[in-house]
């Protein structure tokens, strides 16, 4: 029978993507570790990894083994965890994907936070525009803004942030304020191209308007918006959390405050529901900080 602890190094050796990385989260030798996965490879019967001097590819064997494997390990592990002391003080390697700008402009004082209160856990953050893979890739955990089309995932809500317009009072003064959505139509207005949208939705109470606005900018980054609105190049949607520092300094003015854009809501994404005791902690601690936000 192969042994539970060679599975355990392999799967770890695969989410790491680097036998030197693994050795070190594991806390042994990398010859140690090269040693075991060889001596795995030959109780099976089967080449799991192509290696070259400086990287290793996985074998159509070693993708389905890993694929078995992972869950095996991850459930061995919760076991231990829900016996043993790891449940009180989690431990380990937490690899989480971000939104760039939310993680950026939010996260990072809560993650900072977090990291503090626990520090027998190891992070590898990922920041990227792109939805991950979670089956695939090796991630714990994906923080995910807006609503999930993926039915093969768990998602979490964790909070939900309202948005409205925003604008620095040189803008407002220079080209005047708007006093209803339609005189949105009349100013330089900072789209979000993941959009693909010319068209707002502002919200009052139970009525919905539609506008199609216009400007010089489109682009796909938050942070770069803030910045641009705050520099005075037009109006622009940011969620109310992130933009309230903005307008305690003076920076920001709200536009058309009886309106507000969408409230966007934020998941924890997971593979599964079995989760290890530090991605239930990070889970649970991300949805107390953004409590006051759902």
């Amino acid at each position: 029978m192969v042994p539970l602890n060679d599975m355990a190094r392999f799967v770890e050796v695969v989410k790491a993507k680097s036998f030197r990385r693994a050795a070190e989260a594991m806390g042994m030798p990398n010859s140690t570790l090269s040693r075991r996965i060889r001596l795995l490879e030959q109780a099976i019967g089967l080449r799991l990894l192509h290696r070259t001097t400086r990287k290793f590819e996985l074998t159509e064997a070693g993708q389905l083994y890993f694929e078995r494997c992972k869950r095996i390990v991850e459930e061995a592990q919760l076991a231990h965890e829900q016996l043993g002391d790891m449940s009180v003080m989690p431990q380990g390697v937490l690899r989480a994907s971000f939104p760039v700008d939310f993680a950026t402009v939010f996260l990072t004082p809560l993650i900072i936070e977090f990291s503090q209160a626990y520090p027998e856990i190891t992070f590898e953050f990922d920041l990227t525009p792109r939805r991950v893979d979670l089956v695939s890739e090796p991630y714990d955990v994906a923080i995910r803004m807006g609503e999930s089309s993926d039915s093969n995932l768990v998602a979490r809500l964790i909070g939900k942030f309202k948005h409205s317009l925003y604008a620095s009072p040189a803008y407002l003064e220079r080209r005047g304020e708007p006093n209803k959505p339609e005189d949105l139509i009349q100013h330089d207005c900072l789209r979000f191209s993941p959009t693909k949208s010319d068209m707002w939705s502002l919200h009052h109470r139970e009525e919905v308007v539609h506008v199609a606005v216009d400007g010089r900018f489109r682009l796909n980054s938050m942070g770069m918006i803030q910045k641009m609105i705050t520099q005075g190049l037009g109006i622009g949607v940011l969620a109310d959390e992130i933009a309230a520092p903005e307008v305690a300094e003076g920076r920001l003015k709200r536009v058309l405050p009886a309106w507000s854009s969408a409230t966007i809501p934020v998941y924890a994404m997971t593979e599964t529901r079995l989760l290890p005791a530090k991605t239930q902690r990070f889970i649970e601690f991300l949805r107390e900080r953004l409590d006051h936000t759902r």
